[in-house]
């Protein structure tokens, strides 16, 4: 284990012991020398880490110390760097940037690693022009537990419009759909959001209901039925395609 890996697992066990941790614990745990777990505990209080504690005694965080941020091990930061790379495939613009700076700050504190690629292809991009609605506005109705009206051309290109109550948004490698409840059909209908063609973000509100709606919907639709939950082909179960 490198030394700078080493000292992020010292904080770590230190901030979640309930009391004193000893150096020969340290030692154990960590696979090296008692000696060497004294020279890290040093370099850590002169880097003003709040550790209290003497050899012999044992050592303990402060209570209310945490950590500063991007302070990742290196596993950590690849997990970040391959999972925010992959929010290219969303089709989302505003994650995608918020992805875009959070993987500048990280390149700011640590070295490149051009070798994790993601390819790029997934779902359409949200573009009004392609029939494509932001999927930022709809990430903020369901937060606002605000109704939308949507213009929807399902793949036979029929034309719809519904008024609905959206409770999710669920990121498929090769689209995006949008979960809601359809008071044209009085029940939940699942939305590709490439084929809504227009969205009006309503005055109309449904507060306090987004989250007994949710549950419900997540009865529903369990993750656990893999094979066919949110599955976004044509005339899958659950999804807009029925009517």
């Amino acid at each position: 284990m490198h030394r700078s890996n080493r000292l992020f697992e010292i904080i770590q066990i230190l901030r979640a012991a309930p009391g004193p941790v000893t150096a020969d614990t340290l030692a154990e745990q960590l696979e090296v020398s008692v000696r060497t777990i004294y020279r890290d505990i040093a370099a850590l209080q002169a880097m003003r880490t709040p550790i209290e504690g003497e050899a012999g005694l044992g050592y303990l965080m402060r209570r209310g110390y945490d950590l500063p941020p991007l302070n990742f091990d290196l596993e950590e930061l690849e997990a970040l760097r391959v999972g925010l790379s992959m929010l290219e495939r969303t089709g989302d613009s505003a994650l995608q940037q918020a992805a875009k700076r959070i993987c500048q700050k990280i390149e700011d504190l640590h070295d490149p690693a051009e070798w994790l690629q993601v390819a790029p292809w997934g779902a359409p991009l949200d573009d009004a022009e392609r029939g494509c609605v932001s999927k930022s506005g709809l990430r903020s109705a369901i937060r606002q537990e605000q109704k939308l009206r949507l213009t929807y051309r399902d793949e036979a290109n029929k034309e719809t419009e519904r008024v609905v109550r959206p409770v999710a948004l669920i990121y498929h490698l090769e689209c995006t759909m949008l979960a809601a409840w359809c008071e044209l059909r009085g029940g939940f209908r699942h939305f590709r959001t490439d084929r809504i063609w227009a969205c009006d973000w309503l005055e109309q509100r449904f507060v306090g209901q987004g989250a007994a709606l949710r549950e419900v919907w997540h009865q529903q639709n369990r993750w656990e039925d893999r094979d066919r939950a949110f599955d976004p082909t044509p005339n899958a179960q659950g999804t807009a395609e029925i009517n």
